[in-house]
């Protein structure tokens, strides 16, 4: 199967990208950073020689970068299963952070995903067949706290998720919105938090993954995973 990643240079998504190539998927990978996107492709290329591996790198908070990067795809593959896991966290409250941090958010954590995949659905239709994983947060699921704009963007996602799944579960395509805690990436680093404390990106792929080997008529639609000792 062809996998489209977003955000797949480092964290969640670079383990997810690792564990579709450790069995056997092609994959079609984008991220914002340059560098850093051509350093995640070369380690995933020597890990797995014998996968297809290509990257486009795109701001997908921009719209017409999301445009330019669904053409690429369409022109490269048939996209089978759509990870959409661009997206950043900026810390606020909504009475006092920065003006346009909400539009920022919502560009980033939702729009993104929405464009790209109303880009790629079509072709998605016509197989009859895929599966779209949109990561979401805990923040999806309650109120968070200090989350401010980045919660509200999450919740839309949710909501995204499960309009989607709503609309698209006569056609073969299926639709999983995945609700992680805290997860050991980048972010974490310097923080002081023990990484045993929370966990690990490769946890959340893990799940992805096994979400799609069940049966045609079978779908996980919430995949929500917090660390063992809870919240932080």
């Amino acid at each position: 199967m062809n996998i489209i990643i977003t955000g797949a240079s480092k964290g969640i998504g670079y383990a997810i990208a690792e564990i579709f190539a450790a069995n056997g998927h092609d994959l079609y990978l984008t991220s914002k950073t340059i560098s850093s996107l051509d350093q995640a492709v070369a380690t995933l290329r020597d890990q797995f020689p014998t996968i297809h591996i290509e990257s486009c790198a795109a701001d997908l908070s921009v719209k017409s970068e999301v445009v330019n990067f669904s053409k690429w795809c369409l022109e490269k593959t048939t996209p089978h299963i759509l990870v959409n896991n661009a997206g950043n966290f900026v810390p606020g409250k909504l009475q006092d952070e920065e003006d346009g941090q909400l539009e920022q958010q919502l560009n980033t954590n939702l729009f993104s995903a929405y464009h790209l995949t109303r880009a790629l659905l079509p072709a998605m239709l016509n197989n009859k067949l895929g599966h779209i994983f949109n990561i979401c947060s805990i923040a999806s699921l309650s109120a968070y706290e200090n989350g401010g704009a980045y919660s509200i963007s999450k919740f839309a996602l949710l909501g995204f998720s499960k309009n989607l799944r709503l609309e698209l579960k006569d056609t073969g395509i299926k639709v999983t919105a995945v609700c992680p805690g805290a997860v050991f990436t980048n972010s974490w680093a310097g923080s002081g938090v023990d990484p045993k404390r929370i966990m690990e990106a490769s946890d959340i792929a893990k799940m992805i993954y096994a979400a799609t080997q069940l049966s045609a008529q079978a779908v996980v639609e919430d995949i929500v995973m917090r660390p063992q000792l809870g919240d932080l």
